[in-house]
């Protein structure tokens, strides 16, 4: 009996001494890809330049834009029809906008790619391949790891800006107040890409995160979730910065027409959700905001644009 107890401890030690193990080896993983995606500047070799530069001349990209017209809108969340509503989108109001275009797909790594070299920057944290280029098979996915300063100037650079908060929200979900871009049903696995496990961005930058959620997917997926006025993946996949500062009770004295946001602030706003978010975030009136200087592998961004004068004094019917 001696013999059998002391075998039983052996293996349950040995059991033991493997989770201490992968324990050991998970938390060096996730220290060095913090450190990853945090502190290490991605340089690009002469080559990877000549890849890069092939690139933006060969592969198409995907820089349309959808208009939105001009008129009133439901924004913020009204706990009788969305009971996931937070205390940061009451109250509902009735909020009116002026026309806008806004980009049909959230930016994308090659979109990026040709602000880069027009304007002499590095390649970004996830450039790690050829020299500073990315994998081919991520030209179309969403850009991550961008400031809110980036995405400000990737913009501007494009002869764009930064949608607000409202227009975002608008073009997101409509005149009607639904709490998806298809309507009020719930994202599932043929609408969004999120974590669909039910937890809320506990891995986030560690690697063993693709064992709770899904990968990064093309932009131009789930033809079947669209928004009203045609934009893509309005929620999951990234979250999108915007412009406005982020003020948690600014919903309570925002003004009704063109509403722009606080005038300062410590954090700027984003919207949609991400991969990392759970069904109660991916939701069309979450709104939440951070400091403008972090890069994040759940963070991305779209553009939009004033409409032009011809389609502003078009009638809501007769826009296209």
């Amino acid at each position: 009996m001696r013999t059998d107890h002391y075998e039983e401890r052996s293996a349950f030690e040995r059991v033991f001494d493997v989770i201490l193990v992968v324990a050991a080896l998970l938390a060096v993983a996730s220290l060095a890809w913090g450190l990853d995606t945090q502190d290490i500047t991605v340089e690009w070799t002469p080559e990877g330049k000549r890849i890069a530069m092939e690139r933006v001349k060969t592969i198409p990209a995907k820089s349309e834009m959808v208009p939105v017209p001009g008129g009133p809108f439901l924004m913020g969340s009204d706990r009788k029809v969305d009971r996931n509503a937070y205390p940061f989108e009451l109250p509902q109001r009735r909020v009116q906008l002026d026309a806008f275009e806004i980009d049909k797909y959230e930016v994308t790594a090659l979109q990026y790619l040709k602000f880069v070299l027009a304007t002499g920057r590095s390649p970004l944290l996830d450039w790690r391949y050829d020299g500073g280029n990315f994998q081919e098979s991520m030209a179309h996915h969403p850009v991550m790891h961008v400031t809110w300063y980036e995405a400000d100037a990737y913009c501007k650079w494009a002869g764009k800006r930064l949608p607000t908060e409202a227009e975002w929200e608008k073009a997101a979900r409509g005149e009607d107040g639904r709490i998806n871009p298809w309507g009020n049903q719930h994202a599932g696995l043929s609408r969004a890409n999120f974590g669909r496990t039910g937890l809320s961005g506990p891995v986030r930058d560690r690697p063993e995160r693709l064992l709770l959620y899904p990968p990064i997917i093309s932009v131009d997926k789930y033809e079947n979730a669209v928004s009203p006025y045609g934009a893509h993946q309005m929620i999951g996949n990234v979250a999108e910065w915007v412009a406005d500062w982020y003020d948690k009770d600014y919903y309570a004295t925002a003004p009704d027409r063109n509403p722009r946001g606080p005038e300062r602030g410590t954090q700027k706003a984003f919207r949609g959700g991400g991969w990392m978010d759970s069904t109660t975030t991916v939701r069309a009136a979450m709104r939440n905001g951070t400091d403008p200087t972090v890069k994040i592998n759940w963070m991305g961004f779209r553009c939009a644009r004033d409409a032009k004068k011809d389609m502003a004094l078009l009638s809501p019917d007769a826009r296209p």
